[in-house]
């Protein structure tokens, strides 16, 4: 299942928050610096989930706010 989400590095709570049927919006705390934000937004989804970190994929988006990722479930 391919998924959008608008990651907000930098945040005080780390957060996964469903926004439409399949777009998300996700608060991490890591800053958006040599992938850490994506790998955050990674584990969070992973966890949201309820699958492996090994089944979330950075699609499209590496080094933009707005975000693809694929889970497999």
């Amino acid at each position: 299942m391919l998924i959008k989400v608008h990651v907000y590095p930098c945040s005080k709570e780390e957060q996964v928050g469903q926004i439409g049927a399949d777009a998300f919006k996700v608060n991490v705390a890591a800053k958006p610096e040599n992938g850490q934000a994506n790998a955050r937004a990674r584990e969070l989804l992973a966890h949201y989930f309820a699958v492996p970190a090994g089944k979330v994929h950075l699609i499209k988006g590496a080094r933009e706010p707005h975000k693809i990722f694929e889970i497999i479930e």
